[in-house]
């Protein structure tokens, strides 16, 4: 296919398409795939606009699809000396194709060298160097009505690095702290509207959560309950040895970070090593992260101690009177499902608060968010869903996704801030009950 002139290509990314304001917000479903425990959002992508099925990655600094057998009238390389190229960064410049020109390999074109946060690859066998490319990318907005970004930006992905990947899912979806990201890539287009999305994970077996992209709210659930009412606010960290850093070239994470001071187990403070909640400037390590990648919560192992010990006293006191059975991996502490009394908030155990930047900013977990029932055999469990990390080679606590679940999360890009609902169960909703548009998706 040929490629637009360089001058032509800016011209086409600096007066993309924008629609009217009015179209803001855009959301999309995100649902979770049990077999994987991987969340999966819906968007439209290329000419004409296909349904395409991407994994979210909430740290994640570019998105990426499948190109072996991608088909498009609209797409575009970015050349490697291109106004576009140097506002992102080195990554690769791929001087000459040696496979046939196509949406996997253009001259003179600028390259991502991806990567496969559910597994990894095997570069021997796949290249790890993908042809960035531009093409539209379109959402529903909440009146229904699909709306187009012409200039989008993401990699190309050779089918191996599918590997690990839901069934049907074709890529990744980046919603990290990065230029690249979709969140960050909407407020370009739209840039009046706020540089905010909001997220809303669903505990549901059936039903999707939702994202939503462009608006600090009103966020209408059923009942006519206004979430964003419910958010609490702390600051967002952003390691500044993120993972594209080298040692020549420091870059800021794109991965979402809080402040957790302390955490508490049915209000007593674990006594932990607190050293171990900051971010260590000279290695990066350390620190408290968000991911929608890691399934459970991952401690690093000096706290995950402190907090089982923790959680198994109080556990084990007058008010709960549970005793643990034997445990099923990944999980450490583990009960017989018909000694936990179930309640609206989920099973009735110990609640879990993480305490943020100051002491009146909890972010608080019911059972419903900390334990997990394991059904298997002859096996009827309700298991605490933290998992031991090991050492400190990277975040000391890496919130997961089971912990996330029916909570709204805000991620304020403009301020730097995550609102946190804990969890809507508490307010008669939950994130399957957002009502979505007719229109597509």
């Amino acid at each position: 296919m040929a490629k637009l002139a360089v001058p032509l290509l800016i011209l086409f990314f600096l007066l993309s398409f924008i629609p009217s304001q009015a179209a803001l917000p855009l959301h999309t479903p995100i649902q979770k795939d049990h077999s994987t425990g991987q969340y999966i959002i819906s968007a439209y992508l290329k000419t004409p606009l296909k349904l395409t099925k991407l994994v979210l990655d909430l740290g994640a600094t570019y998105s990426w699809e499948n190109c072996d057998d991608y088909i498009s009238s609209t797409y575009q390389h970015i050349p490697c000396n291109s106004s576009i190229a140097n506002s992102l960064s080195a990554y690769a410049c791929m001087d000459t194709c040696e496979d046939p020109p196509g949406p996997n390999c253009g001259n003179n074109s600028f390259s991502f060298i991806l990567d496969n946060p559910i597994k990894a690859v095997d570069y021997r066998k796949v290249n790890g160097i993908n042809a960035a490319l531009v093409d539209s990318l379109a959402l529903p907005n909440t009146q229904g009505s699909l709306v187009s970004i012409s200039n989008f930006i993401f990699s190309c992905a050779r089918t191996g690095f599918l590997k690990g990947l839901a069934k049907g899912v074709t890529g990744l979806a980046a919603l990290g702290n990065s230029n690249l990201s979709i969140p960050v890539q909407i407020n370009k287009a739209f840039p009046s509207s706020p540089n905010c999305f909001a997220m809303c994970l669903s505990g549901s077996t059936s039903q999707p959560g939702l994202a939503l992209f462009g608006s600090k709210g009103p966020y209408n659930f059923l009942q006519g309950i206004d979430l964003s009412k419910s958010l609490v606010y702390t600051p967002l960290i952003f390691n500044p040895l993120g993972r594209d850093s080298d040692s020549n070239n420091h870059r800021l994470s794109p991965e979402y970070y809080v402040g957790l001071t302390s955490i508490k187990v049915n209000g007593k403070m674990v006594a932990l090593n607190k050293a171990l909640l900051a971010i260590d400037g000279q290695s990066g390590s350390g620190g408290t992260r968000i991911s929608t990648i890691v399934p459970y919560t991952k401690l690093q192992s000096s706290i995950y101690k402190a907090f089982t010990l923790a959680f198994l006293k109080e556990a084990a006191s007058p008010s709960f009177n549970l005793t643990t059975t034997k445990p099923v991996k990944p999980f450490g502490v583990c009960y017989p499902a018909s000694a936990v009394k179930n309640t609206q908030m989920g099973p009735a155990v110990p609640i879990i608060e993480l305490v943020l930047d100051r002491q009146d900013v909890v972010w608080k977990m019911f059972g419903s968010n900390s334990m997990v029932r394991v059904t298997k055999k002859s096996v009827d469990l309700w298991c605490l869903g933290f998992v031991d990390g090991g050492g400190i080679d990277g975040p000391s606590i890496v919130i997961g996704g089971q912990q996330l679940e029916d909570n709204l999360l805000q991620f304020d890009l403009q301020s730097k801030k995550l609102g946190f609902s804990s969890s809507i169960l508490s307010k008669g909703t939950n994130c399957a009950d957002f009502k979505f548009s007719t229109g597509k998706i």
